[in-house]
């Protein structure tokens, strides 16, 4: 499979998109929630434009929410070698070069406006990321240009044909480089760009400018978009200390609250701007606190921390610690030994991308090497086959059993900041109580 032919079906390449879905959706994220399905047609002639703010796992959150064989455009720059360009065409990725790779490799551009007219009658789906680069806010940058003129460009070289649809995704991920944490990829309406080529035709500057002007609209409708900068940090932490504990919640995703919650805050800093500014203040010296005292909100939010349950609970931990330690072959093996390489990667952006790509690696080399093993060492073969299906099982549940022991210890460590009255702990605690109760009156008088 080469740039030729990267619209096509390949075998090879679907077993691998299987292979790489199955860990990107079970294993390195606990929970992938997806909203908007019904907004896509497959039938249709569609471009995909997420928001970029994790670098890989932009890309892999639609590749792997989405049905078929979806390409991909990416800088030109890391197709200089062969080998790496020959694994990026077979994974369905196109460059795009740009006027920093030299002006004369401009003109590369002509070959892969060709090839992405061809992707869009095959409707396999396009997929730009029309940021063009990463950064890690939950803010949604300016567009670029690209996406719109390939739009524009593909329909004029059809005659007005092809009826192209661009689908904006949301994508908010609990945290950006953390294992086991929660994806939820948000699908808007389509937007026709049909509806723009009488201004196209006239004037093509403005009809970019207008198509770019509502896509970022309709992005930012469906993500998580923090407009402040200056109060970025404050109203980014609020999200977390109000809405942390509904990061599973798929009847009323996260998204959705956190959504709700920015708006109400935006309201708010028009028509109260003191409050606005306490609000604000609070977060900042809660987030502060937290991080000193090392406890977190889950911990904080609850009333009492009995010391029978406590007990109970580290008595289950030592008990169950041999298991912990079995469940650690798995998550040593494909968890740990990434973390080797990310240590040495500055861009925390390329973090999860990083973990996620060695993990993959790893598990396609060793999991067939594991299960061997057990067959060899177990018998009869259904014994080997338990042994091998209970490695990623203890693995879950020693990932499981190391979130417990900190609450446990947490909740230790809380019991003896009440003893002891703690001066900075009863004004977390007063802070807290206090932001919660300045919420809840905000949203009740909505």
């Amino acid at each position: 499979m080469g740039k030729e032919n990267i619209e096509k079906y390949s075998a090879g390449y679907a077993l691998v998109n299987y292979t790489a879905g199955l860990w990107h959706n079970n294993v390195f994220y606990r929970k992938v929630i997806v909203l908007g399905r019904e907004n896509i047609n497959p039938d249709d002639h569609l471009i995909f434009a997420p928001n970029h703010q994790n670098a890989l796992m932009d890309a892999l959150a639609v590749l792997f929410t989405q049905k078929g064989h979806l390409i991909f455009l990416a800088r030109a720059d890391i197709f200089k070698k062969k080998t790496l360009a020959a694994i990026l065409y077979f994974l369905k990725i196109l460059p795009v070069y740009r006027m920093r790779d030299g002006f004369s490799s401009l003109k590369g551009n002509d070959e892969i406006f060709t090839k992405t007219i061809d992707v869009l009658k095959n409707k396999n789906g396009l997929v730009i990321l029309p940021e063009g680069d990463h950064a890690g806010f939950r803010r949604l940058r300016q567009l670029k240009k690209g996406i719109c003129r390939v739009a524009f460009q593909s329909e004029e070289a059809t005659g007005f044909n092809l009826n192209i649809k661009i689908i904006p995704v949301g994508l908010e991920f609990s945290n950006y480089s953390r294992y086991r944490q929660v994806l939820t990829v948000a699908y808007g309406k389509p937007i026709e760009v049909s509806e723009f080529f009488g201004l196209y035709k006239v004037s093509p500057e403005r009809a970019l400018n207008e198509l770019r002007s509502r896509l970022s609209d309709e992005m930012k409708n469906i993500m998580v978009h923090i407009e402040s900068k200056e109060d970025y940090e404050a109203i980014d932490e609020l999200r977390l200390m109000i809405n942390g504990k509904f990061s599973d919640d798929i009847r009323v995703p996260k998204l959705i609250r956190d959504r709700k919650l920015i708006s109400e805050i935006n309201l708010l800093r028009s028509s109260d701007p003191s409050l606005y500014e306490r609000i604000c203040s609070l977060s900042l010296q809660i987030k502060k606190s937290i991080k000193e005292l090392n406890i977190d909100y889950r911990l904080l939010e609850k009333k009492s921390h009995p010391a029978g349950w406590l007990i109970a609970g580290m008595v289950g931990i030592i008990l169950s610690f041999p298991l912990f330690l079995y469940g650690n072959i798995f998550n040593l093996t494909f968890l740990g030994i990434p973390n080797l390489q990310v240590r040495k990667t500055r861009d925390l952006q390329f973090h999860s991308s990083i973990r996620y790509a060695i993990s993959l690696i790893l598990a396609i080399v060793f999991l067939p090497v594991f299960l061997i093993l057990t067959l060899i060492f177990f018998t009869p073969w259904w014994l080997g086959l338990i042994v091998f299906l209970s490695l990623p099982l203890s693995g879950l549940f020693a990932w499981n059993y190391y979130l417990q022991f900190r609450r446990i210890t947490g909740g230790f460590r809380i019991r003896n900041l009440i003893k002891t009255k703690n001066k900075e702990f009863e004004l977390l605690r007063k802070n807290h109580n206090e932001i919660i109760n300045l919420i809840a009156e905000l949203q009740n008088e909505k």
